[in-house]
């Protein structure tokens, strides 16, 4: 068995969804292996990972205003520190997910043909995230 470890760092535009895949595809294809297991984890607690449609932008969208509506700027959040979005960001960040399990089969991550990878920016704000990268296998 091998391993490979890294750090990938992404610049957001602020709130909504960066498309990460190709980042994640050379990573993995530096990586040398052929059959395995990828996992993703983002260091944050105001943003977080999908794998979604990629081939119409309304699926996004979408998704967007949904989690608008199951956490919205004003519920009347206790924690608010930092600004408005801060909670929401939080609760957004807890509904989606943290990190990642992508198969590696024949040297290719297992995705299937309209899947993405995204980071999704919860904040209204650009940020720096980074997503903690974990390859095992052969």
């Amino acid at each position: 068995m091998k391993q490979a470890t890294g750090i990938i760092a992404v610049e957001t535009k602020g709130q909504g969804f960066t498309d990460v895949t190709r980042d994640i595809l050379r990573w993995a294809g530096e990586a040398g292996m052929r059959e395995g297991l990828l996992t993703l984890f983002i260091r944050h607690t105001s943003a977080s990972l999908l794998i979604q449609e990629n081939a119409d932008p309304d699926v996004l969208a979408d998704l967007g205003d949904a989690l608008d509506r199951l956490a919205p700027r004003d519920g009347g959040w206790r924690h608010d520190a930092e600004g408005p979005d801060d909670m929401p960001a939080h609760i957004r960040a807890a509904l989606t997910q943290t990190h990642l399990a992508i198969p590696l089969i024949g040297g290719r991550l297992a995705l299937g043909t309209w899947q993405g990878i995204y980071l999704v920016e919860h904040r209204d704000r650009p940020h720096r995230r980074e997503l903690a990268l974990h390859l095992i296998g052969e």
